[in-house]
């Protein structure tokens, strides 16, 4: 005699328990995938950190040169635009400071566009990292050297007779606005040296865009006595925003108006170049 069984079909787990599963999976995946992005791009960094470190000529363009524009620009023009060579080294100064992180900001391009080029790049596509690592990190190396310039510029002025009349945490915060302006303005030097073919290219397009950023502006004169099709220009440069609000938190003023223009120019500038960046590593590297 036979005994027959009847094998019922295994449940199948409801909509609900999948749907909470493949929820949490996907949570556990991209907050994995972003804390190896920020690993590599932090070791990356460390990278260009090391690279500075040993060669320490390339900070040139943020120790010598800034102090060098700094005399330049106060005992040569000071005395013939306001009369006073210790009032316009109060007023050039926080400009001179925007002025030498915008050509500061070349650096970074042709750096890039050199490594592309001897096919360092070519190394990085073949490890496991995150493709936006090595910008990444090429960017976040360049916050030290930001803050050299600063240091170094400030301490200059100071040697010369410059003094801040607002209170520290205004001057920090006038210091942090102008990394950061930088740190988002990198981005654009990044895309020039990925689509540019030679570091002489790269170099020499941002000199040409940054020129009338930084001479069309009131980082060295007011606006007020610029010829009025010129003051159009000036009054919607980002170089006269970020210089207003640094200025207006060093020396006092307004700086409501001028600080919310810097930080929209630095969405915008991150909003465009860093996914341009991006997807022309990703074409090129």
């Amino acid at each position: 005699m036979t005994n027959t069984h009847t094998v019922s079909p295994p449940r199948r787990p409801t909509g609900l328990t999948v749907g909470s599963s493949q929820r949490d999976g996907g949570r556990q995946a991209t907050g994995t995938a972003a804390g190896r992005a920020i690993r590599h791009s932090i070791a990356l960094a460390r990278r260009g950190l090391l690279k500075t470190w040993r060669t320490p000529e390339a900070l040139i363009d943020v120790t010598v040169q800034p102090i060098i524009f700094l005399v330049l620009f106060v005992y040569l023009f000071g005395g013939a635009i306001t009369g006073s060579t210790h009032d316009y080294l109060q007023f050039v100064l926080p400009g001179l400071l925007v002025q030498s992180i915008l050509f500061g900001s070349v650096a970074i391009g042709v750096n890039l566009n050199t490594d592309i080029t001897k096919g360092v790049f070519d190394r990085f596509r073949s490890l496991p990292i995150a493709r936006s690592a090595p910008l990444i990190g090429a960017v976040l190396a360049d916050v030290i050297r930001y803050v050299i310039l600063s240091v170094v510029l400030l301490s200059a002025g100071t040697i010369l007779g410059f003094r801040i009349h607002a209170s520290p945490l205004s001057a920090l915060a006038a210091c942090l606005l102008a990394i950061g302006f930088a740190l988002c303005l990198c981005w654009v030097s990044v895309f020039i040296g990925l689509v540019a073919r030679t570091s002489g290219a790269v170099q020499g397009i941002l000199f040409l865009t940054i020129f009338p950023l930084t001479f069309g502006s009131n980082v060295f004169v007011q606006t007020s006595t610029l010829p009025g099709w010129l003051q159009s220009f000036v009054r919607v440069n980002p170089a006269t925003h970020l210089t207003s609000a640094v200025r207006g938190l060093m020396l006092g003023g307004p700086v409501a108006a001028p600080v919310l223009w810097t930080l929209l120019w630095m969405a915008g500038f991150l909003a465009v170049f860093f996914p341009l960046a991006v997807r022309r590593y990703r074409l090129r590297a």
